[in-house]
């Protein structure tokens, strides 16, 4: 079974609170993108074993199931991280907690950049889940596979619907919106910068802004800039200012909204025509870059 799993972009980020438990509540809107991986999940042949059979029913693993029970393979951009702490593996494994699967090859070529805040890895698991579920007939509910995915991530289960929504709490609590950028072209743009979360928010001042997401985002494209704010972007531009850069190119080019996507290190213009791709090239030689149509 072959799936596509797409990346996100945040139009808006706020960090209105810091939580008992340590963590901030955050208000967004994710919104799915046609930049994709490609995954691959199939039974293994080479070591299927007779002690581990199908089933939807759930039950314990069968003592003498093989240990080896998935093969692993990339192409694309290389991952940086054994294949047990792969999101995609720990989807299975929430999986396999409560159902009998055969061995798996699982092959996954990757194209959307990790660290990136476009929410690759969250797609492979969530993707993994729903393809699993409808493969071997599970009959986990889209609620169900909402909650396992949040187990994974707090972004997860956005690409569960996959539909443009406004997330709150710290990113879990999600409510669709009515929202289209259908016509637009999108240009994303990725240095080779690693933004870590623990410096991410050692910058923020956690506040709640003097208008709304919610209330931004129903206005047109072209009145977002200056008013729709990703509070990441101070503090991460005085540690990396190549992105304060990229933002600013990308607003010389004529886009007529730029930011950052959720902690960086991902820039996206939106755009009403589409860009040069020769120029964008030249301009950003030493980054990752796509342009899409939304």
């Amino acid at each position: 079974m072959i799936c596509y799993p797409n990346a996100k972009i945040n139009l808006g980020l706020n960090i209105t609170e810091r939580r008992p438990d340590g963590y901030h509540n955050l208000e967004t809107v994710f919104y799915p993108i046609p930049v994709c991986d490609t995954l691959r999940i199939e039974p293994d042949e080479g070591i299927l074993s007779s002690a581990e059979q199908v089933s939807s029913r759930k039950r314990e693993r069968p003592s003498d199931a093989p240990a080896s029970d998935y093969t692993f393979q990339t192409d694309g951009i290389v991952m940086d991280c054994p294949p047990e702490k792969n999101l995609v593996i720990r989807a299975l494994r929430s999986l396999k907690q409560d159902f009998i699967l055969p061995p798996l090859h699982i092959y996954i070529d990757k194209q959307i950049p990790s660290g990136a805040g476009l929410g690759g890895g969250s797609s492979d698991a969530a993707h993994t889940l729903t393809t699993l579920n409808r493969v071997f007939d599970l009959r986990l509910q889209e609620k169900g596979i909402e909650d396992r995915a949040s187990g994974l991530g707090a972004d997860c289960a956005f690409f569960i619907r996959n539909r443009p929504a406004f997330a709150s709490g710290i990113g879990n609590l999600l409510r669709p919106i009515d929202l289209s950028l259908s016509g637009w072209h999108l240009v994303l743009v990725k240095p080779d910068v690693f933004v870590s979360t623990k410096d991410a928010y050692a910058q923020i001042h956690p506040h709640r802004p003097d208008t709304p997401i919610t209330e931004i985002i129903v206005r047109p494209v072209e009145e977002w800039k200056n008013k729709l704010t990703n509070d990441f972007e101070d503090g991460i531009f005085r540690l990396h200012p190549v992105l304060a850069e990229i933002k600013e190119q990308l607003y010389a080019l004529g886009a007529s909204y730029a930011a950052m996507s959720g902690s960086g290190s991902t820039l996206f213009g939106l755009f009403r025509r589409q860009q040069d791709d020769t120029r964008l090239r030249s301009l950003f030689r030493h980054c990752f870059c796509r342009q899409c149509n939304l």
